[in-house]
């Protein structure tokens, strides 16, 4: 047998020019701006904004303040070998997860203080809950209503993959990407896989059957998952739903049990269809078949080759995983520049259950594509196809 090849290495930000550094040298500056200008912080806050801008642009890693409540996590995720090293230098999975994690800790998050709790990028996801893109998106949900079953399901399952695109770090640093046409076709597409996974009709004896959705961003991304959850649990194709989200605000949009309450509200208040289904994903959270679940490692700088035993565990006694959104799908298949051809079901063989990604492509790591796509897509965009969001896919390893 030949030896399997070894795994590429993980991706560092260290290299001018490419996505990685442009994140850390761009996209993390204007994250810092776009935060002081939000509140009404004071002195304290803004030099403590102004040190970590000065740290992850020029600076060097340093370490949490000695009463920080989660320094021994931060420590067993590998703070220690970091520390005085440039985010640069380090992997960027890692790096990404530590800007975001200081940044709370200069406004002053995790308290004590009058800011304790006040999520800083609350402001963004409410404007973007109340956009007026989000009404016309809910109010489309009437006339599907009239739709037949498969064609709702193959709607709600595509409005979770291209809401992805509704992602607020990534129009930070892409301005145009609010506006530019998705290309229909998606690059991969193992939906009908994924349909088999979740029969529309569970015998009695499965009724119990847990489709476990580890959720990506709030506001116009969180309300399609919900709608995909409402109908997964009203035609029976789950039994019940966990709902993985962040314990903290992370990844400026990334959801939280707080942004999971927003957008309910924001279904409910909704006229028609939208507001059923608030009303049914309401009840369903009040009895237990909808259950938000925070758990830390969530905002960890790990893959999910690193998952702690409880979560290997809930997701091996799931019928289905589904894993949305870009940095999801880096730390499912590892923050590694793989070969585009790298079969999705290799890279995702140590998962405990079934695992299914919906990703629209807004980052260089990629796997499980034919050859042939590949070709097409560099023919036709080079390299840019990876990065711009205006490709999807859907993948399954059952």
């Amino acid at each position: 047998m030949p030896d399997t090849p070894a795994p590429p290495p993980v991706i560092l930000g260290d290299e001018p020019g490419s996505f990685p550094h442009g994140v850390l040298a761009e996209r993390h500056p204007a994250i810092i701006r776009q935060v002081r200008d939000a509140f009404p912080y004071d002195p304290a806050v803004h030099r403590a904004l102004d040190a970590l801008l000065e740290s992850c642009t020029k600076g060097v890693i340093e370490p949490l303040p000695a009463d920080a409540h989660d320094t021994g996590r931060w420590r067993d995720w590998g703070l220690d070998g970091y520390l005085g090293r440039s985010w640069f230098d380090v992997p960027w999975l890692w790096s990404e997860s530590y800007f975001y994690r200081r940044l709370l800790e200069a406004v002053g998050y995790f308290g004590p203080g009058v800011w304790q709790g006040i999520d800083p990028f609350r402001p963004f996801k409410l404007a973007e809950l109340d956009a007026p893109e989000t009404d016309e998106e809910l109010a489309a949900l009437d006339a599907l209503e009239t739709r037949p079953a498969a064609e709702r399901a193959r709607a709600l399952l595509h409005g979770s993959l291209w809401g992805n695109r509704a992602d607020l770090g990534f129009r930070l640093s892409d301005s145009e990407a609010a506006t530019r046409d998705a290309v229909p076709a998606l690059v991969a597409d193992d939906s009908e896989t994924l349909w088999a996974l979740l029969p529309p009709v569970l015998p009695p004896a499965d009724k119990a059957s847990t489709l476990c959705l580890i959720a990506d961003n709030a506001g116009r991304e969180l309300i399609p998952d919900l709608l995909l959850a409402a109908h997964l649990l009203a035609t029976g194709r789950a039994g019940r739903v966990v709902l993985h989200v962040k314990p903290y605000p992370y990844y400026i949009s990334d959801a939280t049990p707080a942004d999971v309450v927003d957008a309910l509200r924001r279904l409910t208040s909704a006229p028609g269809a939208a507001a059923e289904h608030g009303r049914r994903l309401w009840a369903a959270m009040a009895d237990g078949t909808l259950t938000v679940r925070a758990h830390p490692f969530s905002a960890a700088p790990l893959p999910f080759t690193e998952l702690p035993p409880d979560l290997r565990a809930e997701f091996a006694g799931a019928a289905l995983t589904l894993v949305k959104g870009d940095l999801n799908y880096r730390r499912l298949v590892g923050d590694r520049r793989w070969p585009p051809t790298t079969p999705f079901a290799d890279v995702t063989a140590y998962f405990p259950g079934p695992v299914a990604a919906l990703r629209t492509l807004k980052s260089d790591v990629i796997t499980g594509l034919s050859a042939r796509t590949e070709s097409g897509l560099v023919a036709a965009e080079e390299q840019r196809w990876r990065t711009g969001g205006t490709h999807a896919l859907v993948q399954v390893r059952p």
